[in-house]
């Protein structure tokens, strides 16, 4: 008997067992798809496994097929906290897309950073990527320079005493603090804030103190977006609302009715794609997404699925680029991406910016007849 062959076909056989013959990569998404928070989060999980069918009927990337696991969060920063643990330790994904709100995105980033396996969050706090860990990301705009492009345009329409409402929310305390620093550098002055519940749907009363100012700054991502309006039209406040860049979806718009005609606020270009110039660097990608996102679902696109097609195709660009499923190689392409141009921006990544999207990627945007349009 021949050990040699026998020894060299059982070392040979073990490398075939230990190396798979297709490779899967396996991500993990972690939305509210029920819940109050469900408006954003059912367009961004439902965005993430458009594109991942997408891929997949393509070939993958570098040729291994994208496994999703979903979560549905309800929006709740423990229970995100529960399935992050659940989708690293069990399900062992090297990846997370989500969550979209920012409790729950500062609830996970430490925890995802401890074990290595990169977070590309769907929420705009800025804390969330400042301080800077090295496995987390995220893909929607900053909040201060949400309150720059807002600020700029009341100095332009020479408003300078204004009222803030914010709601008791991670994403309403993160505007507040931004808004109260950068007003004074535009010669505004916050002369009346206040802080409501986040399920409140009623926000008559808070108004009240409103009446002395020359336009209010509402910041939050609750439906009371959508209430305020109404309950300024109701009270007869005939001055400028201002909405933070979480008013990106047009359900918003629908419940104030007529009353959210000449609300203002910076987007993503998404919301006028098709008004856009058709030299715009965006539009392709923008009018791409949005198209197959209203053909395969008959539902409005909204820029909370935009934050979803970023962060995915981030990572794909960056395992493309790395040429492996190894999350440290991976998350190290990604870092170094440049003029990545997506949904809410150009991107360009670094080892001091984990948002890589500048002021320019908003446009401010005003409600006319119940449609979005480029304010001019």
């Amino acid at each position: 008997m021949n050990y040699s062959i026998i020894k060299i076909s059982l070392l040979f056989l073990l490398l075939l067992i230990n190396t798979p013959l297709y490779a899967d990569i396996k991500i993990g998404g972690i939305f509210a798809k029920t819940g109050p928070a469900s408006f954003l989060g059912l367009p961004e999980d439902k965005t993430a496994v458009m594109l991942i069918d997408n891929i997949n009927s393509k070939g993958g990337v570098n040729g291994e097929k994208l496994i999703y696991i979903s979560k549905d969060s309800i929006g709740n920063p423990d229970k995100a906290l529960a399935l992050a643990k659940e989708l690293i330790e069990k399900e062992k994904v090297i990846a997370i897309i989500g969550p979209a709100t920012t409790g729950e995105s500062l609830k996970i980033k430490d925890y995802c950073n401890e074990k290595q396996v990169i977070l590309i969050s769907c929420a705009a706090a800025e804390e969330i990527v400042n301080p800077l860990l090295k496995y987390v990301f995220k893909t929607p705009q900053k909040d201060s320079d949400a309150g720059r492009r807002i600020f700029e345009t009341m100095k332009k329409n020479n408003l300078k005493k204004i009222g803030l409402m914010t709601s008791n929310s991670s994403f309403g305390s993160s505007g507040k603090a931004q808004l109260e620093k950068l007003a004074p550098d535009y010669g505004i002055e916050i002369a009346v804030s206040e802080v409501y519940d986040k399920s409140s749907n009623d926000l008559s009363p808070v108004l009240k103190s409103m009446k002395d100012v020359q336009a209010v700054i509402n910041w939050s991502i609750e439906p009371a977006q959508g209430i305020i309006a109404k309950n300024m039209k109701q009270a007869g406040l005939q001055i400028p609302l201002y909405q933070s860049h979480g008013y990106g979806n047009i359900k918003y718009v629908k419940m104030s009715n007529e009353a959210s005609e000449n609300v203002v606020f910076p987007c993503g270009r998404l919301l006028v794609a098709e008004k856009l110039s058709d030299k715009h660097q965006q539009k392709k990608v923008l009018t791409d997404y949005k198209n197959l996102y209203e053909k395969r679902f008959k539902e409005d696109a909204s820029s909370f699925g935009g934050y979803v097609y970023d962060a995915l195709m981030l990572f794909v660009k960056a395992a493309e680029k790395a040429g492996s499923n190894d999350k440290e190689k991976i998350r190290n392409s990604m870092e170094s991406l440049k003029k990545f141009v997506g949904v809410s921006g150009v991107f360009n990544f670094s080892d001091k910016d984990h948002n890589g999207l500048s002021k320019d990627s908003f446009e401010m945007i005003i409600i006319k007849k119940g449609e979005f349009e480029i304010y001019k």
